[in-house]
């Protein structure tokens, strides 16, 4: 008997209606579009308005989409991941907020707190039940409502997040598609230079925490673009090598959106120079974290073909990091 790969059936995504241009950021901070630009790579971001808007929003209507464009009953779902540096809540878990709202009335689920690198952590995670034959249907969304915890007055991290999320369906098969291998680390080392300080058990919320606009994220970002471009390169290196993957036996980088330079610098140390191989949509959505990974491919999904090698890698706040090699499988 052929050992069970999971694969993902079927991706979807949302992004909200409000688009936050350069421009219109230019009237809020000291900026310009010509040093966004050339900084990121980002044109504009979403933004999600309303009030009682949480993430899980988002996430009910990606996996709405997904769930319609499969043909996927959610009573079949057995298990909901949901990978979010925002939840709506600090308890019940967003993914069974979710789950509930789509109703997937017969699975568990839970949270993955890595930053960045949580869809890829989920992605790993459901995958394991999957190969373990326990489960045929698991749900992972990666999602954030980036402009919840971004102070508009920090240039510095203002220009960068936007809002979204995506979902894909995992599912089981003994073709050689679907998740092959992958390399994940973290290092808590990276607290001091991506953080938001207040807010959790540590440092309850306060008059002092709020008016020292400690529930804003915190980025050094020198030292943080030096640590991802090192560590989602090598990552990215590290599963190509195991796997005997030279630059041209793949067929697309799926990079976390973080920054342009960043997503060029992993290319490059992985020896790919064909452009078109490097996936980016960070010009329209900027970083949303999360939901960056499923959203790229949501975006790109026609581009894929079936048996195609895929090398998906991301690096967050932490610090956290890693790549994963799969094969496209429809």
């Amino acid at each position: 008997m052929k050992k069970i790969k999971a694969s993902i059936k079927g991706v979807h995504g949302y992004v909200p209606d409000y688009v936050l241009t350069n421009a219109e950021l230019e009237t809020m901070v000291d900026t310009n579009d010509e040093w966004i630009t050339s900084r990121t790579g980002i044109k504009e971001r979403r933004i999600l308005k309303g009030e009682n808007a949480g993430a899980s929003l988002m996430m009910v209507k990606a996996v709405q989409g997904l769930l319609e464009k499969t043909n996927t009953n959610p009573v079949d779902i057995d298990m909901v991941i949901c990978c979010t540096s925002t939840p709506d809540l600090v308890f019940p878990a967003t993914a069974n907020i979710v789950g509930t709202q789509v109703g997937a009335v017969n699975a568990f689920g839970y949270d993955i707190q890595a930053a960045c690198s949580g869809f890829l952590y989920g992605l790993v995670t459901g995958s394991q039940f999957i190969e373990s034959g326990r489960f045929k249907k698991v749900l992972v969304i990666g999602g954030d409502k980036m402009s919840s915890i971004i102070d508009y007055k920090d240039r510095a991290t203002c220009i960068i997040f936007g809002d979204g999320a995506g979902a894909v369906l995992l599912e089981g098969n003994e073709e050689d598609n679907g998740l092959i291998d992958f390399w994940l680390r973290s290092d808590g080392g990276g607290e001091p230079y991506l953080h938001m300080l207040a807010g959790g058990s540590r440092k309850p919320a306060s008059h002092e925490t709020v008016d020292k606009k400690e529930h804003f994220v915190y980025q050094d970002g020198k030292t943080v673009f030096k640590f991802a471009v090192t560590n989602m390169a090598y990552a990215a290196e590290q599963v190509m090598k195991r796997n005997e993957l030279k630059a041209e036996d793949v067929a697309y980088l799926i990079p976390h959106q973080a920054n342009k330079r960043i997503i060029d610098a992993t290319a490059k140390s992985m020896g790919i120079e064909d452009e078109d191989k490097i996936l980016m949509n960070i010009e329209k959505y900027g970083n949303t974290t999360n939901g960056t990974i499923p959203l790229l491919l949501w975006d790109f999904e026609n581009k894929f073909k079936k048996g195609d090698n895929l090398i998906l890698a991301a690096f967050g706040g932490g610090f956290t990091w890693g790549a994963a090699y799969l094969k496209w499988a429809y």
